[in-house]
């Protein structure tokens, strides 16, 4: 009997234990969830493109589906892009996989940045990318993706940037 009572005097405090908070492993992005058009830099030639992020199987990804049209100029010819990136958290770290019509496969690992998030791409042969997304004014952000070369994997280079509007 004292036994039992000496067990549930040190498992009660255990069991007064409020649970550990949950954490948000997509705090870093969420602020990407919704509808997205690209803001016209009114240039002949500019692209023009959209993005939709969306919550998916049960909240566990975050899913980008984008694509820009380029049209001809300067004697290049018009392009389509389309593709999908999709965020998650795995052991800990938030982390995204990204497929193109082009054949790009990129493997990203995501980092906060004092106005938003940068997913950079994992090691491997060839060059390094970054995606960054940067808060803007209110519902714009700024999309910049940037390419360092296999000899200087951390000089990287602005290849394109453009300004996002939240519209949905």
């Amino acid at each position: 009997m004292r036994l039992s009572i000496l067990a549930l005097l040190l498992v009660a405090p255990l069991l007064a234990r409020p649970p550990a908070p949950k954490t948000d492993a997509f705090a870093l992005v969420r602020f990407l969830a919704g509808e997205w058009v690209g803001e016209s830099d009114g240039k002949t030639g500019s692209p023009s493109g959209a993005a939709s992020f969306r919550f998916e199987v049960e909240g566990k990804a975050l899913v980008r589906r984008s694509h820009a049209d380029f049209p001809a100029a300067n004697g290049r010819p018009a392009a389509h892009h389309e593709d999908l990136m999709t965020v998650f958290a795995e052991g800990g770290q938030l982390k995204a996989f990204y497929v193109d019509n082009e054949g790009h496969v990129i493997r990203y690992l995501a980092t906060a940045m004092p106005q938003g998030v940068a997913f950079t791409s994992e090691a491997a042969p060839g060059p390094r990318f970054r995606l960054t997304y940067l808060r803007g004014a209110t519902d714009t952000v700024t999309v910049r993706f940037e390419i360092a070369p296999p000899t200087a994997p951390d000089a990287f280079k602005t290849y394109l940037e453009g300004v996002t509007r939240k519209v949905k």
